[in-house]
């Protein structure tokens, strides 16, 4: 395995701004758990840290909107996020916030670390300035017009429908979205890190990992040709890790110098929870420790070039020996969209579905050099014919035989001919290839390089019949059940860092401890005599309407769930439908009497509506859009004869119509018709 005495891995610290998408989870924290669980099931030291992200703009601008103080959306979507985590499977050691006294104590001093050795620059230059609300306005604080493809809503830091990165100072006619006022240029002085003077010791740095992935590696040596320049660490606000030096009054630590650090601080929170608070320099400090970090593509840079950057000019810490970035995962064919609502958010799905359903799914998709989908179909067709029928199949179909034809336990006087032993040789060359994989970080190869083996193991059942061996021959039988027996077991160790509580029930059954290793596969796993038990089944297969279930929850949240025209910002037309198709669905007024939040639901609305004719309760997810109060006494277009479903344990009768404008805005379909009419 590897040659250093210990490896310590990251994932990117999610920002405590909303809850978790299945998105976050396909890009740095589910291939960091795959490989994490690897590398623990294989004997090595490593500790796993990540934490929340609990300062800058999108921090400021969800309190704004909410109403609240910053810190009590960070203190929300911390433990919601924490607990969600966990619900999951992430099994990190430790689970931090940028917002703790430890992490504010450690910026402060990795930030003077710098100041003493003269590393930053001083300068002064011209930002925006609201005059009405007396403060400079940070990139997410103005939009404007996009100088590149015209978009009339870009913000200061890029412009959402043309991708290109912006500085505010870039857009045409910009303004203040907090007062909506034209701001005015002012000066201000800011540090800045010099990053132009590590460019030839960068360039050097990472010539040295060739072995970085493609898209890594591109996308670094892109910034690095264009030349690298100075970045302000330093931004005029109220929220973040304030700027400790005499001159920083009003001034914090720009979130991305402050965040990275927070994977340091996290680990001097856990060193000391464990007793021993000197333990974290081992970690950050020693040779002898491999740092990986697992990111999403649009945090590359900051993990290849600036935080590096940082790490060298403090001097004292160790450099990232991988960064195996993700790619995107699209849903249903289009990017996921938290504006829009165009999210699977992960506490809500795995209250429906196992939890892990989804790791094997998400990982078998991982986007790991180009993006790539999740739809519900292709959910529920892996879990039905993948899960269910050849995993689940092949476990349930060995322990119930044994049960029932061998009293329960290992058969014993076996004699092998060749089918049974290239069988078996396919545990020893499937565990080889799964090694590798995850050693290469190729976790989609690992997932079909274990399916392979169950795959195997359900053929080889099949070919050996020990229905008809049972009484023709059951010495053959015996064989048989014996050969599938030990596939089982390798399969409840190969597929744990994939599965973990399905592959402890599948441990639990054949008798093996929960702490098996990954040297412990081999053909022998089981001992003849030793007990085993059917048990439950594994994997229940998932039924046509749950899946709808799912997919009409997601569009009563999202109008759109077509791409995007990037010419004329709103979405292309459906394909034509007959005029036969249209006339069985029931378009009604209906007034909003009342609108309130759903409890534990931060996306549903409930609302009840007179129909004329009776009053009904609708479910929408647009709490996040629209405010409840401003939508009683309107008069709204329904679909009334939609069938009725449960939502959060209430009764969903319908389904309210929203337009949904370019920048991901919704407004009710609103109508001066009496209630109950029909719209046609």
């Amino acid at each position: 395995m590897s040659s250093f005495k210990r490896t310590l891995i990251t994932s990117a610290l999610p920002y405590a701004n909303g809850p978790l998408h299945i998105g976050h989870i396909a890009g740095a924290y589910l291939p960091s758990d795959l490989y994490t669980r690897f590398l623990r099931m294989n004997g090595e030291s490593v500790l796993h840290i990540c934490g929340s992200d609990e300062h800058g703009v999108p921090i400021t601008i969800a309190a704004e909107k909410e109403g609240c103080t910053p810190q009590q959306i960070v203190d929300r979507y911390h433990e919601l996020n924490k607990a969600t985590f966990q619900n999951f499977g992430i099994s990190f050691d430790y689970y931090g916030r940028t917002s703790s006294p430890t992490h504010k104590e450690t910026a402060s001093e990795f930030f003077q670390a710098l100041e003493k050795q003269g590393v930053f620059v001083r300068k002064m230059e011209k930002q925006l300035f609201d005059t009405e609300k007396k403060m400079f306005l940070p990139d997410r604080y103005v939009k404007g017009t996009c100088p590149s493809c015209g978009y009339t809503e870009a913000y200061g830091d890029q412009c959402e429908k043309c991708g290109k990165s912006l500085s505010p100072s870039d857009l045409i006619d910009p303004v203040s979205v907090l007062s909506g006022t034209k701001p005015e240029l002012k000066e201000t002085e800011h540090w800045f890190l010099p990053l132009g003077e590590y460019q030839k010791e960068l360039e050097e740095w990472i010539g040295g990992h060739k072995e970085w992935k493609p898209n890594v590696l591109g996308q670094v040596n892109s910034w690095l040709q264009s030349g690298l320049s100075d970045r302000a660490v330093t931004r005029d606000l109220s929220w973040g890790v304030p700027v400790p030096h005499p001159d920083g009054v009003g001034k914090v630590l720009y979130v991305w110098f402050d965040a990275p650090i927070g994977y340091i601080s996290a680990t001097k929170e856990w060193a000391e929870n464990k007793g021993n608070p000197e333990e974290w320099s081992q970690w950050w400090k020693d040779s002898g420790t491999r740092l990986i970090h697992f990111i999403g593509k649009d945090n590359i840079v900051f993990h290849c070039i600036i935080f590096p950057v940082m790490l060298k000019a403090h001097g004292e810490f160790i450099l990232p020996d991988q960064v195996p970035a993700n790619e995107f995962l699209n849903l249903e064919g289009n990017k996921l969209s938290t504006s829009r609502n165009w999210a699977i958010w992960l506490h809500e799905a795995i209250e429906e579905f196992e939890p892990d359903l989804f790791r094997y799914v998400i990982a078998s998709i991982l986007p790991e050099s180009k993006d790539s989908d999740f739809s519900w179909k292709d959910f529920q067709q892996r879990v039905n014919s993948e899960l269910a029928d050849v995993l689940g199949n092949f476990t349930n179909r060995t322990l119930t035989f044994i049960e029932r034809f061998s009293e329960g336990r290992i058969p014993s006087e076996i004699t092998f001919n060749e089918r049974d032993h290239e069988a078996l040789r396919a545990i020893e060359e499937q565990k080889v290839k799964i090694t590798q994989a995850y050693q290469s970080f190729k976790f989609r190869e690992a997932v079909q390089e274990t399916m392979h083996l169950a795959r195997e193991g359900n053929r080889y059942f099949s070919e050996t019949e020990p229905w008809k061996t049972r009484t023709e021959n059951p010495e053959r039988c015996n064989a048989t059940l014996f050969v599938s027996a030990q596939i089982a077991a390798a399969l409840s160790v190969l597929f744990d860092p994939i599965m973990p509580t399905k592959m402890r029930q599948l441990r639990s059954a054949l008798d093996l401890s929960d702490e098996m290793t990954w040297q412990e596969v081999n053909s022998e796993m089981l001992r003849s005599g030793s007990k085993v038990k059917a048990g439950e089944i594994l994997f229940a297969k998932i039924e046509d309407d749950k899946i709808q279930a799912q997919l009409e929850k997601l569009n009563s949240g999202s109008s759109t769930t077509t791409t995007m025209d990037e010419n004329a910002g709103v979405s292309p037309i459906s394909d034509v439908i007959e005029f036969d198709q249209f006339l069985p669905i029931d378009l009604r007024a209906a007034k909003i009497l009342s609108a309130e939040p759903v409890p534990k639901s931060d996306k549903l609305l409930k609302f009840t509506l007179d129909l004329g004719i009776e009053n009904r309760t609708i479910l929408s997810g647009v709490a996040k859009h629209l405010s409840p109060d401003k939508l009683i006494g309107k008069t709204v277009v329904i679909v009334s004869n939609l069938k009725p479903r449960m939502m959060m344990g209430m009764e969903s009768q319908g389904m309210v119509l929203f337009a949904e404008e370019p920048d991901g805005t919704l407004k009710p379909v609103l109508t001066d018709a009496l209630p109950g009419s029909n719209v046609k």
